[in-house]
């Protein structure tokens, strides 16, 4: 799965850390989301979209 929060975050000027801080979760994750090494959880998807005021659909996307 890929995902715009890097993009997003970066539109935002917030570094991984201010996000992160944002979030509720570590700077790590923050990367790991971004790099597309680690899916996030529902819950953490969705606190993602609501930061930036989309769809869960518009910041992540399924690779077919």
């Amino acid at each position: 799965m890929r995902s715009d929060v890097r993009d997003l975050r970066a539109g935002a000027g917030l570094s991984q850390g201010a996000l992160a801080e944002i979030l509720g979760v570590s700077r790590q994750t923050v990367n790991a989301i971004e790099t597309g090494r680690y899916d996030p959880s529902l819950s953490l998807a969705v606190r993602i979209a609501r930061h930036f005021e989309l769809s869960v659909e518009e910041v992540f996307h399924v690779d077919d």
